[in-house]
């Protein structure tokens, strides 16, 4: 059987390096190509894709709204998150907005092939790192670690805050009013128990959350 891919990257470097690995595969082909999230959603929605290669980082439509707005037009399309940020940032909530697979950029380029097929044949690809994180994820939110309580959008806060990006550059990033961000980092404050963004650095470099959260 041969798959059909859309890859979704604005990095061009990034999409032609997958377009030739494939290229030497009898059981993929890059069949399409986005470079923002709007496009990603446009052709989602003119015809069937057999697997989405999906990086969080794009312009436009992005992260772990992105998957979901792919999910609710079509659920059944499996999606392989190949993304900058370690599994520790993003993995956990990325499979549960939907994707069936996280791959950081990072890691090793030999799994990109089995778990591009993992996942298009219908099944999960999760790392021993990611199974773990799993594992971690479902037990008792008392032993829960406060970053993780954190909805989906006041972690993609977070995380912007954390590169130190001002929080009117969030604003225009995620679409948002200013207020609406303003809210948000409140809100993180107060459920992490913090009180400033010093803080919020101190706590990510101490679990390991800084490592690769550029693009």
């Amino acid at each position: 059987m041969k798959y059909e891919v859309l890859v979704a990257d604005d990095h061009a470097i990034i999409r032609a390096g997958l377009k030739k690995i494939l290229a030497d595969t009898e059981d993929l082909i890059v069949a399409g190509e986005a470079s923002n999230g709007h496009a990603v959603i446009e052709q989602v929605k003119q015809r069937q894709w057999d697997l989405l290669v999906l990086d969080l980082s794009m312009p436009g439509r992005h992260g772990l709204e992105l998957i979901k707005l792919i999910k609710a037009e079509c659920p059944k399309l499996p999606i392989l998150i190949f993304s900058m940020h370690q599994e520790e940032q993003f993995a956990v909530r990325a499979l549960r907005a939907g994707a069936s697979g996280y791959l950081s950029k990072e890691g090793d380029s030999d799994l990109i092939l089995p778990a591009m097929r993992k996942v298009a044949s219908g099944g999960a690809f999760i790392s021993s790192k990611v199974a773990e994180l799993l594992a971690t994820d479902i037990s008792p939110h008392s032993h829960a670690l406060p970053h993780t309580l954190l909805s989906d959008r006041e972690y993609e806060v977070f995380t912007r805050i954390l590169q130190g990006i001002s929080l009117t550059e969030i604003a225009i990033n995620l679409s948002l009013s200013i207020k609406t961000v303003s809210t948000h980092k409140s809100h993180i404050l107060t459920k992490m128990g913090m009180s400033s963004q010093v803080d919020l650095v101190r706590y990510a470099i101490e679990h390991h959350l800084i490592e690769s959260l550029g693009q």
